[in-house]
């Protein structure tokens, strides 16, 4: 075990106990109280550092154990002693590598992120027809997904191209974790096939555009009425036939960072007005995170996650019967099972190459 690091997470551990206990005081000042905003935010804060303050006291107690041994093992001559004191070592050595592995994760998790529910959206890319029909395909894909996983799937909102693929939809999806097994299918997929529409058999490559955007409380956006614009109009479906005579459908306009939204699969106005603020809020917060990550360092935005959408991410060759995603090295599936919500295995590599990627950064700065 490198003694070195587990020195430096122990006082690491240290500074988290203090702010957490601080905190804990914090929290039953009347100024604070009195003042809501004050008060959501350092219980947001005390909640972000309950998991890790939880293993302070273990690791202590292992740390300080493990640091005894040392000692007695360094000035003892008692042959069966210092035979003791190396087996005890040897023991808490093993313990502490555990309680490390396990907090090391604890550090880089945003637990409260990782369980909130998405809005993800599939729009069509490069490639026309092909691409609206890869994008039902993706649809479909996500939808065996949720009912694997036993999620609630919602339409938000759903635009068709004339040949009846999709040329955007927005999924509501509600369940255990959502956000963690998601964040990472964001960007851009890219599929290889013979296109149903391609009489001479010609490999065509298309492309699909997918962001997953995590639901944020109304607590946590708060968005000026005198920046946004709302429009009604008439809904329209598969298409193009009108599915609504009346001005049930929505559009939303955010001036300061020129996003729009559109709802219009409900057939009250009131219902996709609802909708309609809470993609807006989730495309405000993502739009938020965006900017912040524009200031970090390159190496760092090269990383998964890091929001770089305009990258290709995955692509699906047909042909070869081969889905290979470019931030796994090494590895390829089979197209059919990915193509029927089969992501189980590909979900969890990229979310341990992710997670490890942070520890390593984590570390690096900690015993710098």
């Amino acid at each position: 075990m490198d003694i070195r690091k587990s020195e430096k997470l122990f006082r690491y551990l240290e500074k988290i106990h203090v702010r957490y206990t601080e905190l804990t005081r914090l929290l039953t000042l009347s100024e604070n109280l009195a003042n809501p905003k004050k008060y959501r935010d350092l219980s947001k804060e005390l909640s972000s550092l309950k998991t890790l303050d939880a293993r302070y006291g273990e690791y202590k107690k292992t740390f300080d154990e493990f640091q005894g041994a040392q000692t007695l093992l360094a000035g003892n001559d008692d042959p069966e002693l210092k035979t003791m004191a190396q087996e005890e070592l040897e023991r808490l050595g093993l313990s502490l590598a555990e309680q490390e592995d396990e907090i090391e994760v604890l550090m880089v998790a945003d637990v409260d992120e990782e369980k909130r529910n998405v809005f993800l959206e599939i729009r069509a890319g490069a490639g026309g027809d092909e691409a609206s029909l890869f994008a039902s395909d993706l649809l479909r894909m996500y939808m065996r997904l949720a009912e694997r996983k036993k999620w609630k799937a919602e339409v938000i909102s759903t635009t068709y191209s004339s040949i009846g693929g999709i040329k955007e939809i927005i999924l509501y999806l509600q369940g255990a974790n959502v956000y963690r097994q998601l964040r990472f299918e964001s960007g851009v997929h890219r599929v290889q096939r013979v296109p149903v529409t391609e009489a001479s058999g010609r490999i065509h490559t298309s492309t699909v555009t997918v962001a997953v955007l995590p639901e944020v409380a109304d607590v946590e956006i708060d968005i000026n009425p005198k920046d946004i614009r709302i429009d009604t109009y008439a809904a329209s479906g598969h298409g193009g036939q009108h599915v609504n005579k009346t001005e049930s459908a929505i559009r939303i306009t955010h001036f300061p960072s020129g996003i729009v939204v559109t709802c219009q699969d409900e057939k009250s106005q009131h219902k996709n007005k609802d909708k309609a603020m809470k993609v807006l809020k989730a495309r405000l917060f993502e739009f938020e995170k965006d900017r912040q990550q524009q200031s970090i360092a390159e190496d760092r935005r090269s990383q998964v996650g890091m929001g770089e959408r305009a990258e290709k991410i995955r692509t699906y060759n047909f042909p070869q019967n081969r889905v290979t995603d470019h931030r796994i090295n090494g590895r390829n599936f089979n197209v059919e099972f990915i193509i029927d919500g089969d992501l189980q295995e590909l979900l969890d590599l990229l979310f341990e190459n992710h997670t490890r990627s942070l520890i390593d950064e984590k570390i690096k700065s900690l015993i710098a």
